[in-house]
């Protein structure tokens, strides 16, 4: 029987030998007392790729992204952000329960904000009714937008604007690493557009743990103590750190692999009646797609994947998530390609 072809996630990538031998041969110490030499590495090499001063290791992405919402705000502050991002959907209500700070969300075009649809959004500071506004969370590449990549000349629109009205910027870069890929610009064109990103070393850079929140020193520096807040200071963290110095140096350049992989994918959707591309066009790693009614519905398209040997994800009643990485071959997306045909060529009884 052939392997099963997991597309749920980038997340489910698993360490390759090469990373598994430079994690077993970490030289580490205590990362709480700031002892652990590949953390302090790794932080060092973010930092500089992304053009800031400094960088903090931190168990997740979820983490890196509370820790810039807290160090940025106070509670009764509001932050801006797109309807679908992550830091609004996907992080257990985070900047409400952890900072106590509101989000006001705005409806992006698959997750990509204007600047006009910002520029009215600042509260009057002198109201005392009114929580103030502080902050811009924008994401990219932006997952709910289907693997979007956020226009530069539009994030240096809405940076602009917000440093001219005394506003933070931060970008939850998870994905950011396809972007760079994707577009060619710099991690550090795009970094210089924000206070403080977040960056993922466990999607598609297929390290087994691990983002990275890089800033200031004086932000950083209160990053790392509401790290220590929030549970995530760490010991001897160097075994997992090397696994994601590992991937910087080998795993990047090979994302176009993955976005040549999510458009064979995205063909077979594209040619398959019942099934729409939303959004039309894929940018990079991420296919997702809704089902027409008529035919069936995610759980049902899912469950027919599944037994055929593809797993995808089920991301609302019509809305399925099938998502490219580093352990799925070009022959492996083929295969799922023309098995989601066969399985939707098939009636499904709803």
């Amino acid at each position: 029987m052939a392997p099963i072809i997991d597309l749920r996630s980038d997340t489910v990538t698993r360490p390759s030998p090469g990373m598994r031998a430079a994690m077993a041969a970490a030289e580490v110490g205590d990362d709480v007392f700031g002892d652990d030499p590949t953390v302090n590495r790794l932080e060092g090499r973010v930092a500089d790729m992304l053009g800031k001063e400094t960088a903090l290791y931190v168990p997740s992405g979820t983490m890196s992204n509370q820790l810039a919402v807290n160090i940025h705000t106070h509670p009764g502050d509001e932050l801006l952000c797109d309807l679908n991002c992550h830091i609004y959907n996907y992080e257990a209500g985070g900047p409400a329960i952890l900072s106590g700070v509101t989000c006001r969300t705005l409806d992006g075009d698959f997750g990509i904000l204007d600047l006009s649809q910002l520029e009215d959004k600042i509260r009057n500071p002198d109201d005392p009714h009114l929580v103030k506004t502080r902050m811009v969370a924008l994401e990219n590449t932006h997952n709910r937008g289907g693997g979007r990549i956020y226009p530069i000349e539009k994030i240096e629109a809405i940076s602009h604007w917000a440093r001219q009205h005394g506003l933070i910027m931060h970008l939850d870069g998870a994905r950011l690493w396809n972007a760079i890929v994707a577009t060619g610009i710099a991690a550090k064109e795009w970094a210089r557009h924000f206070d403080t990103v977040s960056v993922c070393f466990s999607k598609g850079l297929g390290a087994p743990v691990g983002s990275a929140l890089a800033g200031s020193k004086a932000v950083i520096a209160k990053a790392r103590r509401t790290r220590k807040l929030f549970g995530g200071g760490m010991r001897q963290a160097g075994v997992i750190a090397a696994g994601c110095l590992y991937a910087l140096d080998h795993n990047i350049e090979r994302l176009a692999d993955d976005h040549r992989n999510a458009q064979i994918i995205a063909q077979a959707v594209a040619d398959t009646p019942g099934l729409t591309l939303e959004p039309p066009e894929v940018d990079t790693n991420l296919v997702w797609f809704r089902i027409d009614p008529s035919i069936g519905n995610a759980k049902d398209i899912t469950a027919r994947l599944k037994q055929n040997g593809v797993l995808v994800h089920a991301a609302g009643p019509h809305k399925i998530r099938a998502c490219t990485h580093l352990d799925v071959s070009k022959a492996q997306a083929e295969r799922a390609a023309e098995t989601l045909r066969k399985v939707i060529a098939k009636p499904v009884h709803v």
